[in-house]
């Protein structure tokens, strides 16, 4: 593939950060756009409903990769399903100091401390409105950094007020490594009143703009959390009735990387993503798909770069998946691919439809979750 053997070398002697910028705004120009029309449609076989979207195929961007929505109808020509904007706050935030994003070539992952750098959710609304993404719309929201943890909950449904009108889902954040204490709000009494609050303000919003129905809210976990945590988590989803969850967000841990390690120290703090989060993030979704007894929707993310590692979520209980690092590493066919191949495995797999295989491997996979992909 051109990108592979030419683009990338290129790009990866930029740095990280560098290299993204450039390749988010070359998507970004109108000529790029028109160049990349949807030239393939998804196989209905792997069109599926969730929490009352229909997503013409389960492959998603992650957020992360377009902050503040500057590329997303080119994106969405790629083939993607569905695309996760953001993540974005109340206030405008530069992020932390740079370097913020590290590569590790040989571990096929990345590390960032970005810290939430965007433009702040008003002014993402306003790019949105003119140019709206042909696929369903996800957009993440966060904690400002500036705002303190005990007023988190007020920020939050700030946010959530100003991007209601052009989400498809809600996405919340509440796993980043990168923002002070904002893994404290994964602790049950703390996700309990936050999400209360956005529930009301979501029915209220609903009444007062008369939507069909709610904005379906998610929630973003993170692969470090305990196996009791997890059980705390998954009461306070069910009793609230949250429409998802997204698993996993990055890790801070450094197991079994391929990467010298005074390397990747020198790198130092910030979330890793990429293929060694992969297992982990697999026996994550295999855990909770039995925990919620397979009835909340969960979204798979963690070192998808093909569609074999797509297959392993599904097959662990994902009804969707979402890409970040892959795509960094595979290039812009890489939704397109892993869509052809899911077709395949499904075949080879006896499955006439995606809906028919999610969570098929699921008991088998479930146990003490906490494991690392040794064979990243």
């Amino acid at each position: 593939m051109v990108y592979r053997s030419l683009v990338r070398p290129l790009l990866f002697r930029l740095p990280p950060e560098t290299a993204h910028e450039l390749a988010l705004h070359s998507l970004s120009f109108s000529p790029v756009s028109r160049l990349l029309a949807r030239q393939e449609s998804s196989s209905p076989a792997l069109a599926i409903e969730r929490f009352g979207l229909n997503f013409q195929n389960p492959v998603g961007l992650a957020a992360g990769f377009d902050k503040n929505g500057i590329a997303l109808q080119p994106l969405a020509a790629l083939g993607f399903g569905f695309i996760e904007a953001g993540t974005v706050t109340l206030h405008p935030q530069p992020g932390n100091p740079r370097p913020r994003l590290f590569r590790l070539a040989a571990d096929q992952a990345l590390i960032n401390r970005a810290g939430f750098n965007n433009e702040g959710a008003a002014a993402f609304v306003k790019r949105v409105e003119r140019a709206r993404p042909r696929c369903v719309l996800g957009v993440s929201i966060g904690k400002s950094k500036i705002t303190p943890l005990e007023e988190a909950t007020q920020d939050y449904v700030a946010s959530f007020e100003l991007i209601y009108d052009v989400a498809d889902y809600v996405a919340i954040n509440v796993s980043s490594p990168n923002t002070p204490q904002l893994r404290q709000l994964q602790q049950s009494e703390q996700l309990s009143s936050l999400l209360q609050a956005l529930q009301a303000r979501n029915r209220e919003l609903q009444v007062k703009t008369q939507r069909a129905r709610p904005v379906p809210l998610l929630v973003k976990l993170s692969p470090d959390l305990t196996r009791d945590e997890l059980e705390q988590i998954v009461e306070v989803l069910k009793s609230l009735q949250i429409d998802g969850i997204i698993a996993t967000n990055t890790t801070v841990t450094r197991d079994n990387l391929r990467t010298e390690h005074s390397r990747v120290a020198a790198f130092g703090e910030g979330g890793l993503s990429g293929a060694p989060l992969r297992s982990r993030s697999t026996q994550m979704i295999a855990d909770l798909y039995r925990l919620t007894n397979g009835r909340i929707p969960l979204v798979g993310v963690g070192g998808i770069f093909t569609a074999e590692n797509a297959w392993e979520k599904i097959a662990a209980g994902a009804s969707l998946v979402q890409l970040y690092t892959g795509f960094i590493y595979q290039g812009p066919g890489i939704a397109h691919e892993i869509n052809r191949g899911l077709e395949q495995i499904l075949k080879r797999e006896g499955f006439n439809r995606l809906e028919e295989a999610i969570g098929c491997h699921a008991k088998e996979r479930s146990k003490v979750i906490g494991q690392t992909d040794r064979s990243a």
